[in-house]
């Protein structure tokens, strides 16, 4: 199962273990629990602290396996193979269990000890998800810490008849004591705090109380990264307020035009990203999304939707961009019961289905290229007259027998039963009337939006929602700076993302040595 330099190295991570690991593997004959009785015994093979035993239950899921340690209340499950993205989470699980410490703030792991309740959590997730790991590794660590919290990570390729009783048709989806919980990536901050209903109302009355930034950076992907590196490498007082470090290249599959880097994955940068920032001096507020920008004399404030309010003497705008919907009748309705945005992700849920691509750039091709290998048949749908994506992918495209490709077409509505998509309707744009194509999975691929509509009237906007800039990242307000692919800086990459954060960085430290000295101790007085 693991070839021979996967398990060198989980030999030297397993090194770490201080305590005895027990795996329980639930199994009966067939070829599924054969394969993860292969990986188990790979493992088990690599540390004199793991003991395995297995066993035939009525009602357990099956092939699964329970991690725990003798003396310890833990209660954590893989049902299924976790590998792919996956094996990092096993890994995790392995040292927590074996009792070495997790690499988690002190006071987000005393929250944890300290929920009070029962939990019960079952998360769906697919090998190829980038997301999904996320998710069940925050899981796997509550459960480590608490042992009122219990944790099984299903892999719904594996089960795909509780996948399609339970129509789940995005992960990684989770259940909490049977009911759902929550759909799409989530960190363990944001569980907690869905569980903790105390815990926004605490951090928001601590934020009131924090003293006015130098620089506050609003947005932590790649541009808020590199702003607030280079503003706490000037040595001012600097924050960063995300609503989740990482922004969009978390939901980004392969990077591999990142220059010096040849090939990553969003979230490995996103992880890469934020260590970087910790290395400085730097106030990282998650789970912060901001509401209303306001424009002073000594201050700018950004009002947050939990009520707070911070307040900095310049600020960097860096919200990002969103993924564009398609607008039309049906889309918000079947939202994750159909209706996608990842095919990396949520593609395995729809294996030997129908679905349909929109969108006739690299993105869309790329995606129907992807799903043509899982489902049964892709029909890709086209506004334009011809398709805009690289000649290379196209003459991909063209090769695959289960693809249909359709141009000069409008979608004008999204079909389903009040449970699941069960087609769309597409319009001739010559002519050609209306039709009907009957399918189960839509994944929508035509382009993004800027984070932007928070800031209306308080700074300039272009006909597209973007923020107005001028070479040194200035918007229309004096001490405010934007960065990245909120801004109308052309070509949305990351490499120009994080150029234009440490250029937007550079001018809000410019602005403030600039500052009237009379100014400065106002607003230190303040």
């Amino acid at each position: 199962m693991l070839d021979t330099a996967m398990k060198t190295q989980l030999k030297a991570y397993l090194e770490r273990v201080v305590r005895p690991i027990e795996i329980k593997a639930f199994v009966d004959d067939g070829p599924r629990a054969r394969e993860m009785l292969e990986l188990i015994a790979d493992i088990a093979a690599q540390s004199d602290k793991i003991a395995v035993t297995e066993v035939r239950a009525a009602g357990e899921r099956v092939p699964s396996f329970a991690l725990t340690s003798p003396g310890e209340s833990i209660e954590l499950r893989f049902a299924g193979l976790p590998m792919g993205h996956e094996f990092t989470s096993l890994v995790l699980a392995l040292l927590q269990v074996g009792g070495y410490p997790p690499k988690i703030e002190q006071a987000l792991a005393d929250q944890i000890r300290a929920i009070d309740g029962d939990f019960h959590f079952e998360t769906y997730f697919s090998q190829s998800c980038q997301n999904c790991p996320d998710v069940v590794q925050a899981l796997n660590l509550m459960a480590v810490l608490n042992p009122r919290v219990h944790h099984v990570a299903v892999d719904g390729a594996a089960f795909q008849g509780e996948v399609e009783t339970r129509q789940v048709m995005s992960v990684p989806t989770v259940y909490l004591n049977g009911a759902l919980f929550g759909q799409g990536r989530m960190t363990t901050e944001e569980i907690v705090a869905k569980l903790d209903s105390g815990a926004a109302r605490r951090e928001a009355a601590r934020l009131d109380g924090l003293a006015p930034y130098d620089v506050l950076v609003v947005g932590g992907g790649p541009a808020g990264a590199a702003a607030a590196i280079y503003a706490a490498r000037k040595g001012v007082r600097t924050g960063v307020a995300a609503a989740r470090f990482g922004g969009q290249i978390l939901d980004t599959m392969e990077i591999a035009n990142f220059i010096s880097v040849p090939h990553t994955e969003g979230p490995r940068l996103a992880t890469a990203l934020e260590s970087h920032v910790r290395a400085y001096d730097v106030d990282i507020l998650n789970l912060q999304t901001a509401r209303r920008l306001v424009p002073g004399d000594d201050h700018i404030a950004i009002e947050l939707d939990s009520g707070a309010t911070l307040k900095s003497r310049s600020v960097i705008l860096a919200t990002g961009a969103r993924w564009r919907k398609m607008g039309v009748p049906g889309e918000e309705q079947y939202l994750a019961k159909g209706v996608c945005f990842c095919p990396h992700c949520d593609g395995p849920l729809f294996k030997g289905k129908r679905v349909a691509v929109i969108g006739g750039g690299n993105s869309g091709v790329e995606a129907a290229i992807d799903l043509a290998g899982i489902v049964s048949h892709v029909t890709l749908i086209e506004f334009d007259s011809k398709l805009r994506a690289d000649e290379v992918l196209q003459k991909k495209l063209a090769s695959l027998a289960n693809v249909t490709v359709v141009v000069s077409a409008r979608t004008t509505a999204v079909l389903g039963d009040g449970a699941k998509v069960t087609g769309l309707v597409y319009e001739d744009r010559n002519g050609g009337g209306q039709h009907t194509v009957e399918l189960e999975g839509i994944f929508v691929q035509i382009g993004l939006l800027p984070n932007t509509d928070w800031l209306k009237g308080s700074v300039e906007l272009s006909p597209r929602g973007e923020i107005v800039i001028n070479d040194r990242g200035e918007t229309s307000v004096p001490g405010v700076f934007a960065a990245g692919d909120c801004t109308t800086v052309p070509y949305k990459q990351i490499v120009i993302a994080m150029g234009e954060g440490a250029k937007a960085s550079l001018s809000a430290f410019d602005h403030l040595i600039r500052t009237p000295v009379a100014k400065v101790a106002a607003s230190a007085a303040a």
